[in-house]
């Protein structure tokens, strides 16, 4: 190359130069594009981190406000506060689930209470205690119920009790007894020294 031309003219020569060149420069783009997907993917992941830490950390806010809602008198004041905070929480993708009638689902619900019930086939949520959250597919916090179902299968119900009674006189009698000390190794010895007489007053 001399001046910036091809010494070689061969139309061949400037064909394969041409395809290497943009096998070259689509490679690049490809890779460039690549770590911008990367770079992207990762601020969101980060992002969807920080979202999540500060939803929790607010949870118990939620809980006060519903606790307050559930036992006072709603005030316009007190209005005002819940709409805006579930509205501004909204916002950020926080989402509450929990209904009367729900099926239970144990990836969803924790269980606080069972009720059994031989008229149904499955586990029902039947009283919401606490709201569960979740942020997009991500569990925040399972929901408190109450479940009313089917009784539990029996195989279940089997203890350790259950399994083999065990007799306590067995037991005592397999306990090692302590050893036994003869009545006369239990008296005092006798002196070996006899006693001193008194001097003369």
């Amino acid at each position: 190359m001399d001046n910036g031309r091809l010494q070689n003219t061969d139309p061949s020569e400037l064909q394969r130069l041409l395809r290497e060149r943009t096998e070259d420069l689509q490679r690049l783009k490809a890779e460039y594009d690549n770590y911008r997907k990367r770079v992207r993917r990762d601020r969101m992941a980060v992002r969807q981190i920080a979202v999540a830490n500060v939803l929790r950390i607010l949870l118990p806010v939620l809980d006060a406000v519903d606790r307050t809602c559930a036992h006072e008198p709603m005030t316009p004041g007190l209005k005002d506060i819940t709409d805006t905070l579930r509205t501004q929480l909204g916002s950020l993708g926080l989402e509450a689930f929990g209904q009367e009638g729900d099926p239970f689902d144990p990836a969803r619900h924790e269980a606080v209470v069972h009720h059994v019930s031989p008229d149904t086939d499955r586990l029902i949520c039947t009283e919401i205690l606490r709201s569960g959250y979740r942020l997009g597919d991500q569990l925040l916090r399972p929901a408190h119920v109450e479940v009313t179902g089917p009784p539990p299968p029996a195989s279940c119900l089997l203890t350790r009790h259950d399994e083999e009674p065990h007799d306590d006189a067995e037991q005592e009698d397999e306990k090692p007894t302590p050893p036994v000390l003869p009545v006369a190794s239990m008296k005092r010895a006798p002196s070996s020294r006899r006693a001193r007489p008194r001097p003369p007053i």
